[in-house]
């Protein structure tokens, strides 16, 4: 089926933003919630830019503790505080219908996926080369950036950081798009669990699929043949054919008990091992899932020998190989050789370390307050020996610091402590910098800190104005300049010089979210996020 992608958005966006405008009838919790939470979480609490509010989802949260969340907000997220519109009883009725079963209960399998699926560009019918739409760009140094406050994309040349596109997204889309890896192609996961596949050559939109109704996150294989998407709800990895976004495989997150599912925390690509790696958020699991069609077998159950297969043996391609661990995963970080995975969770007062080829954690980090190891980079740092050093850096969503961990030995090397908790980090292989933000400080989220990367000192600051937010720092390619985002709805994206540290531009944009760079993307830039 051909679809026009204006056509499409406008669809969307009614619908992602009806919500009732009724005043809200004393014992009357639809009302409420439709007052209060329908707007991001969903009419029918199934999710959009908040998560789904269904027993399933909740298992982890307390009623106590939802109430709390309701009243107080939840720090790290966008959920804001509500004691002061709500009283205690409505908070309370909201608290406890949250937890009950949606009725009719939510499906979303394989034959409402395909029916989702729509073809809107044939591919076929397009040049396999940059367009006259990028008016002579490099297709390498291309930005995409995610534009929230009017759900809008934009497409930016990376030398003469100019506009070159705008073009209307799904609602709700997640900061972090991925790459095909020759960089031609991205694709869009929205929190409504639409996954989009967009041409940067030719700067249309391709296919769209729906592949949950509450999704976290997409990965796309290092071979570029598959997108893998994580879903809050339904508990599934959902797999698709990346060259039209078709259904492949739809992998249940049932835990190895058989007896419990789980929300997915993320997905990634692990391109050396030809492999996506998955954490679950409520059962104590790690699953990598090999795309390579010569995997070694998976084992389940008992095994007599393993060199003559004696024994219950998978196919190895597309079958879950579990890591089972003693806590739960919410963030992870690929070490550099994508051996080992550095994990966290919310309630952890420590991280672990996972050797994926173990299926084992092989020690504990000591990460205080809520890193977000998802935002984690690493650099060679010389310790005071004059010795060379790979270290990793995460900004903490609960506390103003900054942890720089040892990738050899996982011990601490610093605490650097900034203006206040953070959520991105982003630096460059030519820049003798690293920038963080404090964007989850109320005093102090209009400042960008500047860290030396050899002395892990705090050098320098880039200021907005009081009240405002300044966040999110991608490079250009050669690492000239770095660009952050002004997150305010009449926001912009500020061009830095990343020598002088002197804003030298502004380009207006409506709350980016994020920027994304094609080359520092696809080849793996150590400065930036994977």
């Amino acid at each position: 089926m051909m679809v026009g992608p204006l056509r499409l958005a406008g669809i969307w966006l009614a619908a992602a933003l009806l919500c009732p405008w009724l005043p809200a009838a004393a014992g009357d919790v639809k009302t409420l919630y439709g007052e209060h939470c329908a707007a991001c979480h969903g009419e029918t609490r199934l999710g959009g830019v908040g998560p789904a509010l269904l027993p399933e989802n909740l298992e982890r949260l307390r009623k106590p503790e939802a109430l709390k969340v309701i009243r107080e907000g939840r720090v790290a997220t966008q959920m804001p505080a509500f004691a002061d519109r709500l009283t205690g009883d409505e908070a309370q009725q909201l608290a406890e219908w949250i937890y009950s079963p949606a009725s009719p209960a939510p499906v979303w399998g394989a034959e409402e996926i395909r029916s989702s699926h729509v073809i809107i560009t044939d591919l076929a019918t397009l040049p396999a080369w940059p367009g006259p739409g990028l008016k002579g760009a490099d297709p390498l140094n291309l930005f995409v950036v995610v534009e929230t406050g009017d759900h809008h994309v934009s497409v930016l040349d990376g030398d003469k950081l100019e506009r070159l596109h705008r073009f209307p997204s799904r609602y709700a889309l997640h900061g972090g798009p991925k790459f095909s890896p020759d960089g031609r192609f991205v694709y869009f996961a929205s929190r409504d669990g639409w996954i989009s596949k967009f041409d940067l050559y030719n700067l249309v939109v391709v296919a769209e699929i729906r592949a949950g109704l509450n999704t976290r996150n997409a990965a796309v294989s290092g071979d570029g043949k598959w997108v893998m998407v994580a879903n809050y709800l339904p508990h599934s990895l959902v797999l698709l054919d990346a060259r039209d976004l078709s259904l492949v495989k739809i992998f249940p997150t049932l835990n190895a008990a058989g007896n419990k599912t789980s929300r997915v925390s993320a997905v990634y690509d692990a391109a050396p091992r030809r492999s996506f790696v998955a954490a679950l958020k409520d059962v104590p699991e790690a699953w990598e899932i090999s795309y390579d069609p010569l995997a070694e077998p998976v084992a389940e159950g008992l095994v007599h020998d393993f060199q003559y297969k004696e024994g219950e043996f998978k196919p190895g391609m597309f079958y879950p190989r579990r890591t089972m661990l003693k806590d739960y995963l919410d963030d992870f970080f690929f070490t550099q050789n994508y051996d080992e995975i550095l994990g966290s969770s919310r309630s952890a007062t420590k991280g672990q370390v996972i050797l994926l080829d173990g299926r084992k954690k092989v020690a504990d980090l000591d990460l205080p307050g809520m890193p977000h190891l998802g935002s984690g980079i690493t650099w060679k740092w010389k310790d005071p020996a004059g010795r060379e050093r790979t270290v990793m850096a995460s900004p903490n969503l609960n506390e103003g610091l900054v942890t720089v961990i040892d990738l050899d030995t996982y011990e601490n090397v610093k605490q650097i402590r900034t203006l206040g908790p953070g959520f991105f980090m982003r630096s460059h292989e030519k820049s003798r910098y690293a920038f963080t933000d404090s964007m989850m400080s109320k005093e102090n989220k209009h400042v960008l800190q500047v860290i030396d990367k050899q002395t892990l000192e705090v050098v320098g600051q880039i200021r907005a104005e009081p009240g405002q937010t300044l966040a999110h720092v991608e490079f250009t390619r050669d690492g000239r300049y770095a660009l952050a985002s002004l997150w305010e709805m009449d926001g912009a994206l500020l061009v830095i010089d990343a020598q002088t540290l002197q804003e030298v531009k502004r380009i207006p944009a409506r709350k980016p979210v994020g920027k994304y760079n094609v080359w520092n993307k696809i080849t793996r830039s150590e400065g930036t996020s994977h």
